[in-house]
């Protein structure tokens, strides 16, 4: 039997794709590492955040940790107070006093949804509820901004106010 070499050009390409597709089939792909943070309603759930709460009362919500870094970290989750222009960024947190704060550690893959309650005191429009996530340097046992935050806006009233 003889092949031409058009017959042969298009069963070497054919074999060629064959092995570049079994090749990345079959490398297996590395961990991209992250940590996420999300913020949640009093149920547990996306949406339904307040906007406008009474100074006094408490406020509920849950922020949910995950972590994705191939090996176990201590995490903390600070709340803190903030306004409208005044939150944290990617590479610089909140400059405030902490108003809450939870510890804990997460293994590889493992994920917290961690209950919230904050009681607001003073009046204020647009008040920014700021959460942010830190790192446990095992070093040198120093907290190391992640970067990772989430902030919520409320309109805090004092009772009775429409």
């Amino acid at each position: 039997m003889i092949i031409d070499d058009e017959v042969l050009a298009v069963l070497t390409a054919i074999v060629t794709v064959a092995c570049v597709l079994a090749a990345a089939l079959t490398v297996p792909r590395g961990v991209e590492p992250f940590l996420a943070l999300g913020l949640l309603d009093e149920k547990g759930k996306i949406g339904d955040y307040p906007t406008r709460v009474i100074a006094g009362e408490p406020v509920k919500l849950h922020v949910f940790v995950m972590n994705h870094l191939g090996k176990a970290v201590m995490l903390k989750v600070v709340g803190k107070l903030g306004s409208r222009g005044n939150i944290p960024t990617n590479s610089t947190p909140l400059n405030s006093t902490p108003i809450w704060s939870y510890e804990l550690i997460l293994e590889h893959n493992q994920n917290a949804t961690i209950p919230v309650q904050v009681t607001l005191q003073k009046e204020g429009l647009n008040v920014a509820l700021v959460f942010e996530l830190w790192t446990l340097n095992a070093t040198d046992g120093t907290w190391v901004y992640t970067g990772r935050w989430n902030h919520l806006y409320l309109n805090v009233t004092k009772a009775g106010a429409p």
